[in-house]
């Protein structure tokens, strides 16, 4: 499974925004009340309970990067959504813990 730092998703979040010629999905699978605390711009909150009943609705070819606090749950989703069919999905190593430590120090953390 592909991994990526923060600080090449935030490149690629302020350069062209896209991998392989595509935006990513920004897929957060925590919780709720973990998202309304912090989140990384442009995120998508579907929780990781909620994936299996949603993964069908997500585009096959789309890259698509999966977040959560620490980079544990966002792993097994990755897996799962390469179990499904999807073509590039990348995990974000560190989650969003490490976003804000080393992307925005200002974002609340828990």
């Amino acid at each position: 499974m592909d991994q990526i730092t923060p600080q090449a998703l935030k490149q690629i979040l302020d350069g062209s925004g896209k991998i392989d010629d595509q935006r990513p999905l920004l897929l957060d699978v925590r919780e709720p009340w973990e998202h309304a605390i912090c989140r990384i711009p442009g995120s998508e909150l579907l929780p990781m309970r909620q994936v299996p009943a949603n993964a069908g609705q997500l585009d096959q070819e789309r890259p698509v990067v999966v977040i959560c606090h620490h980079g544990i749950r966002s792993q097994q989703v990755a897996r799962f959504l390469e179990h499904q069919g999807l073509k590039r999905v990348i995990n974000l190593r560190g989650g969003v813990a490490a976003w804000a430590s080393d992307i925005d120090p200002e974002m609340p953390t828990y």
